[in-house]
């Protein structure tokens, strides 16, 4: 097992469980406890993992910096995306959201040439980068301050940039989601420019791998109600969110290869707000 592999199984062992020891780690991957600690050692650098003695616990996925939550559950968030990328329509405005998860949709995007032509305005850099060489995707930045920590730009301008703009679908990150608190955000700025968002658009879809579900954070952004899709890799999520809100979702296979989603329908879907 290559050094990259074993320490993407060491982070999936760790969404899973929530910590790891290095004698059970060098045991089950095969290699020396020494491997073990340096691999703790340059995953803890790179911001992926609090070390403590004899192992690491997880960090809140919310709170991690981008490049470590760019990793985490990447599969997942590829198949979500491309499951989203399949709600959009050739002529639309779409409005994308900052975070991995939509960056997986941009990509799926680029590769969705049915869609064709379609507008996004987004407040971040990184979705701009994937999207900037299609010249029938026509590209609008918000402006505002730039986060150079989660890589988005916010603040007052980003808001009034958002709200210049009527767009058929806004798909958000979230931090957090419940089926009770709804989405929220761990910073206030952020959750402004994500209400924005939501108000600027006709319909809402939310984009959480289960690394944010059942979790919430200080700052409202959504209530469930006014979420009218949602993508996730988790049934168990999709059959609360169907009881509590009646909230259309969308659940991915990361296993089964892209595109392998299945959707809830209801008048949600396609109906507006």
């Amino acid at each position: 097992m290559f050094t990259r592999e074993r320490r993407q199984e060491v982070l999936l062992r760790l969404q899973r469980d929530g910590r790891v020891e290095v004698a059970a780690l060098a045991q089950e991957l095969g290699v020396s406890e020494d491997t073990v600690r340096r691999d703790l050692r340059a995953l803890a650098g790179a911001g992926h993992l609090q070390k403590t003695h004899g192992g690491a616990i997880a960090l809140d996925p919310a709170r991690m910096s981008w490049g470590a939550r760019e990793h985490l559950a990447a599969g997942a968030k590829q198949a979500i995306g491309v499951a989203a990328a399949q709600l959009v329509r050739p002529g639309q405005t779409i409005v994308l959201d900052t975070g991995s998860t939509v960056l997986g949709l941009a990509h799926a995007l680029v590769a969705a040439r049915q869609v064709r032509p379609l507008t996004v305005v987004t407040n971040s850099v990184d979705v701009t980068s994937v999207l900037d060489a299609d010249p029938a995707i026509t590209v609008h930045v918000t402006g505002g301050q730039w986060d150079g920590r989660s890589r988005f730009l916010t603040g007052p301008g980003a808001v009034a940039g958002v709200q210049r703009y009527r767009a058929d679908w806004a798909f958000l990150g979230t931090c957090a989601l419940d089926p009770e608190a709804g989405a929220t955000s761990v910073d206030a700025g952020d959750a402004a420019v994500k209400v924005a968002m939501a108000n600027s658009a006709t319909r809402v879809a939310v984009l959480a791998d289960r690394t944010k579900l059942n979790t919430t954070a200080p700052h409202l952004v959504l209530t469930p109600g006014a979420v009218d899709v949602l993508v996730t890799d988790v049934d168990d999520a999709a059959q609360q969110w169907r009881s509590h809100t009646g909230t259309a979702v969308v659940v991915v296979d990361p296993a089964a290869g892209p595109g392998a989603g299945t959707t809830a329908p209801t008048s949600r879907d396609t109906g507006t707000r």
